[in-house]
């Protein structure tokens, strides 16, 4: 058994590493950034900061549970799963509790549950578990099939909180996992009416359609509209090269609205600056690259899918996020995974991450652990000949 020797001993190793620095970034800027509202709101400035630590632990328990699981248990829990995430779905439009005009977060108790987020771990399962079992059978997937009606719904419900965001995430995840793996020409017809659909939804809303005027130039209603984003590209730009420092940022202070949440990326650029911005995009970079070799060496298909899907989520979300916050995408409510503050989104995001170094564990003993070969037998030397003269100018052999 040879082993192939390397600076890691597996890929999940180097993954571990880059999500416990993006934790540790993530609980510093969760405090910094809230501290205020926190003192504000509650009179104390640790109670988000709280909250985060307790949600965190139960991310590091859920992570151990999902990398030591064998990623394969969870086709056979799909079913209950999906009935689960759609029963919360619906009572959260049906008793779910009001913020800021949303109705996303289920309330048990002191606990608040934001079930849309499960939905994004549950339908980029659903996808890898049918696009699989497709390309086992050597067909093209379809999207006239059970497996998209099923995550369809549930972006329909999320649409209905109301949360856009959210609901392009679910059903955009999946969607980008058929693109990858390859679908059948109705798809294809179907996949060219997307765009309609979309503009749809914008032309429905009167809020979203002002969202994407003012997303050209937001500075033409700087104080309604266009604010957060001025706000946002106003708290980047302050902070230069190095940052304020830790705790110094400004635009805290009542100036930037969800700046713990959605915008946390704006208050951890102000502090940390130009610098600290492009080591939060180095790490996401490095999981990249780590996470395309984990489905690279996936030991099946289902292993490589799910891998390819986990990694759409995570670093495409964060993408998206820098984007938004940066002014490059509107403002459309999508969490930075690990630095934002939200504890569903952390928890799913630390479930995602043990199946992926799950899978990363199993790849890595099927890519580099061979079965010890029998030496073949040798094989006889063959007979030597020599050539020697006999009368009549004719060559023999002896």
């Amino acid at each position: 058994m040879r082993i192939r020797k390397t600076l890691w001993h597996n890929d999940s190793e180097p993954i571990i590493v880059i999500m416990a620095i993006l934790l540790v970034l993530g609980t510093i800027n969760v405090f910094s950034s809230s501290f205020v509202l926190a003192t504000h709101d509650y009179q104390t400035p640790f109670f988000f900061l709280k909250k985060h630590l307790v949600v965190l632990a139960l991310g590091i328990v859920a992570f151990i549970l999902c990398r030591r699981l064998n990623y394969e248990h969870w086709r056979r829990w799909m079913l209950p799963m999906l009935l689960g995430v759609l029963v919360m779905l619906v009572c959260v439009l049906a008793f779910g509790r009001a913020v800021n005009g949303a109705q996303r977060w289920l309330y048990i108790g002191p606990v608040s549950i934001q079930p849309a987020e499960f939905a994004k771990l549950i339908s980029l399962m659903l996808a890898a578990a049918y696009l699989a079992a497709c390309v086992h059978r050597k067909r093209k997937a379809s999207f006239l099939s059970l497996q998209i009606f099923c995550i369809l719904l549930m972006a329909a419900l999320v649409y209905k909180e109301p949360d856009m965001g959210t609901a392009c995430v679910v059903a955009g995840v999946p969607l980008v996992m058929f693109m990858l793996v390859g679908v059948d020409k109705l798809s294809r017809v179907l996949l060219c009416l997307l765009p309609v659909g979309v503009v749809a939804m914008i032309l429905g809303s009167p809020y979203r359609l002002e969202r994407m005027k003012v997303f050209f130039d937001p500075w033409s209603d700087p104080q309604h509209v266009g604010y957060q984003t001025v706000q946002s590209l106003a708290t980047i730009g302050s902070g230069g090269f190095f940052g304020m420092g830790f705790g110094a940022g400004v635009s805290k202070y009542q100036y930037l609205p969800e700046a713990h949440t959605d915008f946390a990326f704006a208050i951890f650029c102000q502090e940390h600056g130009f610098a600290g911005a492009c080591f939060v995009f180095l790490l996401y970079t490095l999981l990249l690259v780590y996470c395309i070799r984990v489905a690279n060496r996936a030991q099946d298909t289902f292993g490589q899918i799910l891998a390819t899907g986990i990694m759409i989520l995570i670093v495409g979300q964060g993408i998206v996020n820098m984007l938004m916050v940066s002014g490059t995408l509107p403002v459309i409510g999508v969490p930075l995974p690990f630095i934002s503050y939200g504890g569903s989104s952390l928890l799913v995001s630390m479930m995602a991450m043990g199946m992926l170094t799950n899978i990363a564990d199993h790849g890595r003993k099927h890519t580099f652990e061979k079965p010890a070969q029998k030496p073949e037998p040798e094989k006889p030397a063959p007979r030597r000949t020599r050539l020697h003269v006999v009368p009549g100018g004719q060559a023999g052999e002896r």
